[in-house]
């Protein structure tokens, strides 16, 4: 057997940074880049599901019936919660970055730029379309996003520390999230169907295939982030 053959492949690490060290660790033109069309991509791929009105991502849910009853957009309500979520943040003691804030920011506008680009189709076919396709470029987006090594968004943030705090598997507290938020949301008037149940059937498995594509190596470190390894 080679050498080469013998040796096992390196892993890229998915790092724990603070906001500071995220600007400092390197190569930061291309994580730039790769962060901002990570979460624009988000945005786009939010709004093929809206388009295809075959069912939303749960937190979408939650976004879809809230807007029934305030006179804001979809983008605004995303951009809305994210806010509320980062709230929660503060007694997790989690640190959000650069990605985190863009997030927030970036996602809902994408998402609003795009609904008001393009109508509705009739035909099932072309809604089936929209919602496959907005399920895979989301989980493409969040391969770009995290992999910039610039934080995790406000929702994947209350997750893991959650999951940090009270020692739960991260199955298990996303699990809960979800479920509670498409249960809120379906109160409130929210949007769910078949494109719910694929999207949280496949968004993990995608987004964890493209992650190495994307994931940028900033040269290693003893504090990789366990909870968010590809």
């Amino acid at each position: 057997m080679s050498t080469a053959a013998a040796t096992p492949r390196s892993v890229t690490p998915l790092l724990d940074l603070g906001p500071i060290a995220q600007l400092r660790a390197g190569r930061l033109p291309r994580r730039l880049v790769q962060l901002y069309l990570g979460l624009w991509l988000y945005g786009v791929s939010l709004a093929l599901m809206v388009l295809g009105n075959i069912g939303l991502a749960p937190w979408d849910v939650l976004h879809s019936g809230f807007i029934r009853h305030v006179p804001i957009s979809l983008g605004q309500a995303v951009v809305l919660f994210s806010f509320v979520v980062l709230v929660l943040w503060i007694p997790l003691r989690e640190k959000p970055g650069l990605g985190t804030i863009s997030n927030a920011l970036v996602v809902g506008l994408a998402a609003d730029v795009t609904l008001a680009m393009f109508d509705a189709p009739d035909a099932i076919a072309a809604r089936g379309a929209l919602m496959v396709g907005g399920i895979v470029l989301c989980g493409l987006a969040t391969a770009l996003y995290i992999g910039a090594q610039f934080g995790r968004g406000p929702r994947d943030g209350l997750m893991t520390g959650l999951h940090r705090r009270t020692g739960l598997s991260l199955r298990l507290v996303r699990t809960g999230l979800e479920v509670t938020v498409v249960v809120i949301g379906l109160v409130l008037g929210g949007t769910l169907g078949v494109g719910t149940v694929a999207y949280a059937l496949t968004i993990g498995p995608i987004a964890q295939w493209m992650m190495p594509w994307f994931l940028v190596d900033l040269g290693g470190s003893p504090d990789p982030d366990p909870d968010l390894l590809p």
